[in-house]
C-alpha cells in the first residue's frame, strides 16, 4: 500500500519542486528554456504513452490475434475524443496567449491559467493510476517497478512543466508564495486522477486494456494540441526538437531497464 500511495505521489512532488523555481528565478523563463522544457515535456509523455499504455494494451489481447489491436484503437480514440471534449466545455487560457479558449466565463486570468494546466495534468495522472492498476492485477508486460517507472518519468516531466506554470503566474503580478501555490495545487489532480482510475479498473478489469490506451489518447491530446505548437512556434524551435529527444529517451530507457 505505501509502495501505490508513494507512486501516485511522486509526480505530485516533481510538480512542487518545479514551480519552487519562482523563489529562485528572478525574471521570466527564457524562451530557448522554455522551449527546451515543452519539448523534453513532449519526449516524455510520447514515450510514455507507447511503451507503458499502448504495447501493454496490445500485448494483453494477444490470444484475439490480429484483433488485439482494437482495445488499444478504441481506448486510444476514446481518450482523445474525452480530452477534447474537456478542452471545448472548461474556460482556460494557454500560457503563449491572452485569448481564452472553452466556454465563456468570467474566471480570472489567473483561474483560466491553473484550469488550462489542470487539463494538461488529468491524463498524466490517468496513466500513472491505470499502469499502477495493470502491475496489480498482473497484466501481461506491466510489473510494479515499470508502474514505478512511468511514476518517476511524469514526475521528472513535472518539473519543468511546474516551472513553466509558476513563473508566468509571478510575472503576472502574483506573489512568489501565490505563485507557488497554484503550480503546486495544479499537480494535485494528478494523485486524484491516478486514485480514480484505479478504483475504476478494479471494477472492470476486463476493460483495462481500453483504459490503458485511453490515457495513452489523453497524453497524446496534450502534447498534439498544446506542448508541440507551443514549443514550435517563433524562434529557437530546434531547441524544442533537440528536448523531445532527450524526454523520450529518458522515458524509453526507464521503461525498459525498471519494466
Amino acid at each position: 500500500m505505501m509502495t501505490l500511495i508513494t507512486g501516485l505521489l511522486i509526480p505530485l512532488l516533481g510538480t512542487m519542486l518545479g514551480s519552487a523555481f519562482v523563489f529562485f528565478m528572478k525574471d521570466e523563463m527564457s524562451p530557448r528554456l522554455q522551449k527546451s522544457l515543452l519539448g523534453f515535456a513532449s519526449g516524455v509523455m510520447v514515450a510514455a504513452s507507447v511503451w507503458s499504455l499502448l504495447i501493454p494494451s496490445m500485448a494483453m489481447g494477444t490470444d484475439s490475434g490480429k484483433w488485439a489491436v482494437m482495445p488499444a484503437a478504441v481506448g486510444f480514440l476514446l481518450g482523445m475524443g474525452f480530452l477534447l471534449l474537456i478542452d471545448e466545455l472548461t474556460p482556460h487560457l494557454h500560457i503563449s496567449t491572452d485569448k481564452p479558449e472553452g466556454m465563456r466565463s468570467h474566471l480570472s486570468k489567473t483561474a483560466m491559467l491553473a484550469l488550462a494546466v489542470t487539463i494538461h495534468n488529468l491524463p498524466e495522472g490517468m496513466a500513472v493510476g491505470v499502469v499502477f492498476a495493470g502491475a496489480d492485477s498482473g497484466a501481461t508486460n506491466i510489473s510494479l517497478a515499470g508502474a514505478i517507472a512511468v511514476s518517476l518519468g511524469i514526475a521528472i516531466q513535472n518539473v519543468p512543466e511546474g516551472a513553466i506554470i509558476s513563473m508566468p503566474m509571478r510575472a503576472a503580478g502574483n506573489s512568489r508564495w501565490r505563485s507557488f501555490m497554484i503550480g503546486s495545487l495544479s499537480g494535485t489532480v494528478e494523485p486524484i486522477g491516478a486514485a480514480c482510475v484505479i478504483l475504476l479498473a478494479s471494477l472492470l478489469m476486463p476493460a483495462l486494456p481500453y483504459l490503458l490506451a485511453f490515457a495513452a489518447g489523453a497524453m497524446f491530446y496534450v502534447v498534439v494540441e498544446e506542448l508541440i505548437p507551443e514549443a514550435s512556434n517563433g524562434q529557437h524551435s530546434n531547441l524544442s526538437t533537440i528536448g523531445f529527444a532527450v524526454g523520450f529517451v529518458l522515458m524509453m530507457v526507464l521503461d525498459v531497464v525498471m519494466g
